[in-house]
């Protein structure tokens, strides 16, 4: 058969091999279940086994999404997103697929293996000025963790994680945007009134849901301590795309807004704390009661960034209080 110039999978069948599609979309999910973009029929595979995420440079990342029996790229088992290179070796169960990115990157068909047949026509890039509220939040001590525990209880109680994570952020009205190694970053794009105070509260309440999960995983997998999340948010101005298909848009933000707020995740290190956020985002709170009480005001430095910043930061404690305040 002619394979498409664009990235793409191929899968040995005993027809031949059969190509399935990574365009007009950002993201594929692969599993037993037909609610998946790939239907693998092989009892070995999780009902939900894995994710494709494309970036907006181009590039793949294979996600194992908790499953039994792992996810492995030319042998080896992924246990955090790993970045795909032309030509490797997928394997989900006893099923082997090979991923292709050629340069060419021209439209291809998009085949599933359910025999569904998507919307092969993308959409170009469209960039709107928009305000956004970005999360990135990420696992702490994970190097550490990676050092004490078994291949494949990391790569299950990790995989987990990605997996629940998507689905509580998806609860409150957002979506993934990244998988950056152990770490998600969420984005909310408010409307053209600017950000309501219904949309700043439900930020606060997918962070708070997102630590209550991470702090029970202990209790389904032997992890040698419980494991904990730190957050950035910021709120600002971005350029927002989409590069999805027409019936199927797929968002991403650029720009300092994103960068800042992988920055103040990465204060709440520093600062011994667990959320970190803008000023612009403590503001649109202070209309539904923040205060400085809840979110105290500090100074830090930033990578990347010449003068010292002012933040709000908190714990997971004080910010569940003013939950139930405001609830």
């Amino acid at each position: 058969m002619t394979f498409s110039s664009g990235p793409y999978l191929t899968l040995k069948t005993g027809s031949g091999d059969r190509q399935l599609s990574l365009l007009g979309s950002n993201y594929w999910t692969v599993g037993r279940g037909d609610d998946n973009s790939f239907v693998l029929p092989d009892r070995w595979i999780s009902r939900n086994h894995a994710m494709f995420q494309g970036t907006d440079n181009g590039q793949f990342y294979l996600i194992d999404l908790g499953s039994r029996n792992g996810t492995f790229i030319n042998g080896r088992r992924v246990s955090v997103p790993i970045i795909l290179k032309d030509s490797d070796l997928l394997t989900f169960g006893q099923t082997e697929l090979r991923f292709f990115s050629p340069t060419d990157t021209a439209q291809a068909a998009d085949i599933t293996l359910s025999g569904g047949q998507g919307d092969s026509t993308a959409t170009a890039m469209l960039h709107v000025r928009r305000l956004i509220s970005v999360m990135v939040v990420d696992i702490r001590d994970f190097t550490v963790m990676t050092r004490q525990l078994d291949e494949q209880v990391l790569s299950e109680a990790i995989g987990t994680w990605f997996r629940r994570a998507g689905e509580i952020i998806g609860q409150y009205d957002s979506w993934v945007d990244k998988y950056i190694g152990d770490a998600v970053m969420a984005v909310w794009i408010h409307g053209k009134d600017g950000a309501d105070r219904a949309s700043m509260v439900q930020i606060l309440q997918a962070v708070s849901t997102l630590a209550e999960m991470t702090s029970q995983l202990h209790e389904q997998f032997p992890l040698p301590f419980p494991l904990r999340i730190g957050a950035g948010i910021n709120t600002g101005y971005a350029m927002v795309g989409n590069t999805g298909s027409s019936d199927r848009p797929d968002y991403t933000a650029l720009g300092d807004t994103v960068n800042y707020a992988f920055r103040l995740e990465s204060a709440t290190k520093e600062l011994g704390l667990d959320i970190a956020m803008g000023e612009t985002t403590y503001e649109h709170l202070q209309k539904v009661g923040a205060d400085a009480q809840c979110f105290k005001r500090f100074t830090v430095e930033l990578k990347g960034y010449e003068a010292a910043i002012t933040t709000r930061a908190s714990t997971f404690t004080d910010l569940n209080q003013f939950l139930a305040e405001y609830s």
